[in-house]
């Protein structure tokens, strides 16, 4: 079970959830994966929803590690997602906006398209 209030969120992966949580290390290795030197320029990386295959799979990874997750990042980009690549997408933009949201402002990620 995850706790939305410590920015917590499931990747659900061929019917189970993995817990998945930016730690402020795992926030850390984004900043240098994405080449930014703060915390809100990530986040700002992100505001514009113009993610690409590889950013889905660093912020996976990143989530999943910051969880417990001994997953490579070779291994994440592997996984077979439940919803496939629009379940892989929701799942990292629910990862950053409760990382990035107050917990007063989460809100349940919107279903994906398609």
């Amino acid at each position: 079970m995850v706790n939305r209030y410590r920015g917590e969120v499931a990747l659900m992966v061929e019917g189970r959830a993995l817990p998945m949580r930016l730690t402020l290390g795992a926030l850390a290795e984004l900043e240098a994966a994405f080449a930014v030197d703060s915390l809100p320029a990530l986040g700002e990386r992100f505001v514009g929803g113009r993610l690409s295959a590889r950013d889905v799979t660093r912020i996976l990874y990143a989530g999943l590690r910051g969880a417990g997750g001994g997953l490579s990042e070779a291994e994440v980009a592997a996984l077979a997602f439940d919803g496939g690549l629009n379940g892989a997408i929701a799942a990292a933009i629910a990862l950053l906006d409760a990382t990035f949201s107050a917990p007063g402002d989460a809100r349940p990620p919107a279903p994906p398209e398609g």
